[in-house]
């Protein structure tokens, strides 16, 4: 149960909360590529009125996470090959330099989790469980870029995950996966070693691979 003060605002606490579950579950890929929603389908589905639900697909689509039409008709967003290369050329931007920034702090707990994480990919890929599979596998990346300390550029970056979620949805289910991505275990021995050189070309080309082909 959620306990409010005198001065806060019960709308503003719903419209958050649905905001946050909504933002996981398209990043997540819970939710396929132009998906339709609807105010009235959100508020009926999360028990909240009209307003907390056009408040949180307002504040969706302002990052990009939601595409508003002119008529009002909210979707997800059917990225074109040319907004999938952008998004890419973005990730391969930030997350190599995030991963060189937090190398210096990759202490043995750090790797430890790393692996950790690596073994719940494993599961979720033997049940073919995409939402779990692209979950753990950003779970991976933020955990590798937090020891970076530098929040300004993992928020853009998530921005940017958010943006992607119902694409990943989309490239799983044509990549068929059979085990856990190879470069996080590259990722993780550069880690171990102290190379750079080879953790940031790495970091790229797990994070552009899959995207390249879907713009191919």
């Amino acid at each position: 149960m959620l306990v409010h003060s005198r001065t806060s605002d019960p709308s503003a606490s719903v419209h958050d909360r649905l905001y946050r579950t909504l933002r996981s579950q398209i990043m997540h890929g819970e939710l396929e590529p132009a998906a339709p929603l609807t105010l009235r389908g959100l508020a009926k589905q999360y028990e909240v009125s009209m307003t907390p639900a056009r408040e949180a697909v307002r504040r969706l689509a302002a990052e990009g996470a939601l595409t508003v039409s002119a008529s009002g008709r909210v979707t997800t967003p059917a990225l074109t090959n040319d907004r999938i290369e952008e998004l890419a050329a973005l990730r391969a931007l930030i997350e190599p330099e995030l991963a060189t920034r937090a190398l210096p702090r990759a202490h043995f707990a750090l790797i430890e989790r790393l692996e950790a994480i690596n073994s719940q990919i494993a599961q979720h890929v033997a049940k073919k469980d995409a939402v779990g599979y692209i979950r753990t596998n950003l779970e991976f990346h933020r955990t590798l870029y937090l020891r970076a300390q530098a929040p300004a550029m993992l928020a853009t970056l998530e921005t940017v995950w958010l943006q992607l979620g119902p694409t990943m949805r989309a490239l799983y289910g044509r990549m068929r996966k059979s085990d856990t991505p190879p470069n996080h275990r590259i990722i993780v021995a550069a880690l171990k070693a102290g190379d750079e050189p080879s953790l940031r070309l790495a970091v790229r080309t797990d994070v552009t691979q899959g995207l390249k082909m879907l713009a191919a």
